[in-house]
């Protein structure tokens, strides 16, 4: 029976006490793309170093994007030095950008100050793996957001749980403004322009730790970006509509986008993919996947040494869930039956790996 998916912006049928759930529609999946791209931008926020942050397995690891500097203990190692000098830590690398080009690495590729890196680790040991990479996961207690369109209004409405945390909120629509306070409980909305240099300056650019611009004027959102930036903002997350933007946004000091259309594609995929593909997510500005399968009982990966395996060159193993545990595949592993396995490979690499795991 054909899949049917629904895109609705109304939050109200996202609710978990909604009148009709997607089940009682006859709906197989209910996407949110604000939502989605809100929650996008949460997990960026708590994750503050990060330039991408992905869940797998419930949560229980997650890919994790970071761009190395000079700082970096791990500048100029190998990749194998590197794993054998930190054998406690369970993480692994799966792809470089460099220069706009995509490594699917191995244990003799360097990392370089200025690389792109994509690591998968369990979530309790991402600190130490932040720590090994010249990162610190530095709590944000002052946040701005410039928008109060229903993306920035949900970043804030969760971030509220927070009680620690510090939000304001700037909308340049007087009527707006008025109905995001009435929708808020502790965020202090701020009726002005937020390109307004001065109001940045009397409402305390300078002190936040995060600034976000979600309007919907795609322009503004860089140039106050870059502004926030220029003052020392330590943070900025920058929603834009152009996906070749992306891999621009570094190179003229931004530290995170978000493609609201990127991120509602991914969620799509997860959803669609066939056969034993349990979520698959394509990352900013790289061209690659990051897939989560689960091994079939008679499969070509199962109870063999993955050494042995003719495995695609454009792809990696980066980790193994197994019962609930959480482990990082060597070349003596063997894939037992029902194992949940996250890949990371070029398109090229993704029907073949498939059909591996059939």
């Amino acid at each position: 029976m054909p899949k049917k998916i629904a895109r609705i912006r109304n939050e109200e049928y996202t609710d978990e006490d909604a009148v009709l759930s997607a089940e009682q529609l006859g709906i197989d999946l209910i996407i949110n793309p604000e939502l989605e791209t809100a929650n996008e931008i949460v997990r960026l926020l708590r994750r503050a170093d990060a330039t991408d942050v992905i869940e797998f397995a419930n949560g229980a690891i997650q890919l994790v994007g970071l761009r190395l500097d000079s700082k970096a203990q791990i500048v100029s190692q190998r990749l194998r030095d590197v794993s054998s000098n930190v054998s406690d830590l369970v993480f692994r690398t799966v792809a470089i950008c460099r220069k706009d080009r995509t490594i699917i690495p191995t244990g003799d590729d360097y990392f370089l100050a200025g690389d792109q890196i994509f690591v998968v680790s369990k979530t309790e040991s991402l600190p130490a793996v932040l720590e090994l990479c010249g990162k610190k996961d530095e709590r944000i207690e002052k946040l701005m957001i410039l928008g109060g369109g229903k993306i920035g209004r949900l970043v804030a409405k969760e971030l509220e749980s927070d009680r620690a945390l510090d939000i304001r909120l700037i909308e340049s629509n007087r009527w707006k403004s008025q109905f995001v306070a009435d929708q808020l409980q502790r965020t202090l909305v701020i009726q002005g322009d937020g390109t307004d240099v001065d109001l940045l300056a009397s409402e305390g650019i300078v002190d936040m730790h995060a600034f976000v611009s979600a309007t919907d004027d795609e322009e503004s959102n860089i140039i106050t970006s870059l502004l926030a930036h220029h003052l020392g903002v330590r943070r900025t997350v920058t929603l834009v509509s152009q996906s070749n933007y992306l891999p621009l946004m570094t190179s003229i000091g931004l530290d995170v986008a978000v493609d609201k259309r990127l991120i509602t594609a991914n969620a799509i995929a997860r959803f669609i993919h066939k056969g034993e593909v349990v979520s698959v997510a394509s990352l900013k500005g790289i061209d690659a996947e990051a897939i989560e399968l689960v091994a079939a009982e008679r499969s070509q990966i199962v109870k063999k040494n993955l050494h042995s395996i003719k495995f695609p060159e454009s792809a990696i193993i980066g980790a193994v869930i197994r019962n609930g545990n959480v482990f990082v595949p060597v070349g003596d592993t063997k894939i037992q039956p029902n194992d949940k396995v996250v890949v990371f490979a070029l398109p090229k690499a993704v029907a073949n790996l498939e059909k591996m795991f059939q």
